[in-house]
C-alpha cells in the first residue's frame, strides 16, 4: 500500500467571484484549469506542470470589470487548498529555493512552510499588460496565496524585460520552489521539521 496523497480542495463564493480549487502534492502535473482568463489559465498549467501538483481550478468572476476579484480569490482559493494538503507538516523538507531562468529572465524564489503568511515581491515589468492580463495582477495572485496558505515567500527578479517570459519565471520558479519544500525529507523522518515541534 502506498502513501495517502496529500490533497486539498477550497471553495470560494461572493457576489464578485465563485471559485472552486481542488490540489494534490502528489501529483503528475494533470490539471482542468478554467478561470476564464486565458493568461492566467496559462499560468496555472505552469504551476501543475512545474510543481507536479495535479490541479483543477473552476472559475468565475466579474470579468465585465476586469480580471482583479478573479485572480485574488483564485489566489486565496489555491492558498487554503495547500493548506489543506500540507496538512501537518511532518516530514517535509519545509524550505524551498529556485532560481529560474526564461530567456532573458532571470528569477529567484524562495520560500519556507513557516506558518507565517508573507510576500516579499521585487519585480518590474516594463509593461503593463500581458495581452488583456494586467501584470500587477501577478503580485495580488501571490499576495493572496501566501496569505492563505502561511507560507513565506520571496519572489526577486535579477533581469528580464518580456513581460509574458518575466510572468513564467515567476509562476515555474514558485511552482518548483514549492514542490521541493513539500518533498519528504528522509532526514527528517516523521518529525515536523522545526525546533518549536509545529509548523
Amino acid at each position: 500500500m502506498g502513501e495517502t496523497k496529500r490533497c486539498g480542495s477550497a471553495e470560494r463564493n461572493t457576489r464578485e467571484t465563485s471559485v472552486k480549487v481542488e490540489l494534490c502534492l502528489d501529483g503528475t502535473g494533470e490539471r482542468d484549469i478554467d478561470t476564464g482568463i486565458g493568461f492566467l489559465d496559462h499560468m496555472m498549467v505552469l504551476l501543475a506542470e512545474h510543481g507536479n501538483f495535479d490541479i483543477t481550478c473552476k472559475a468565475t468572476g466579474d470579468l465585465h470589470v476586469d480580471a482583479h476579484h478573479t485572480t485574488e480569490d483564485i489566489g486565496l482559493a489555491l492558498g487554503m487548498a495547500f493548506s489543506e494538503a500540507v496538512g501537518d507538516k511532518k516530514g517535509i523538507a519545509r524550505y524551498g529555493t529556485v532560481r529560474l531562468p526564461m530567456q532573458e529572465s532571470l528569477v529567484t524564489v524562495s520560500l519556507d512552510l513557516s506558518g507565517r503568511p508573507f510576500l516579499a515581491y521585487d519585480v518590474n515589468f516594463q509593461s503593463a499588460k500581458v495581452g488583456d492580463f494586467d501584470v500587477e495582477l501577478v503580485e495580488e495572485f501571490f499576495q493572496a496565496f501566501t496569505s492563505t496558505s502561511h507560507v513565506t515567500m520571496h519572489i526577486d527578479q535579477e533581469r528580464g524585460w518580456n513581460a509574458h517570459h518575466l510572468a513564467e519565471a515567476v509562476f515555474k520558479a514558485a511552482a518548483r520552489a514549492l514542490r521541493a519544500a513539500v518533498s519528504k525529507n528522509p532526514g527528517t523522518g516523521d518529525r515536523v521539521p522545526s525546533s518549536k515541534g509545529v509548523l
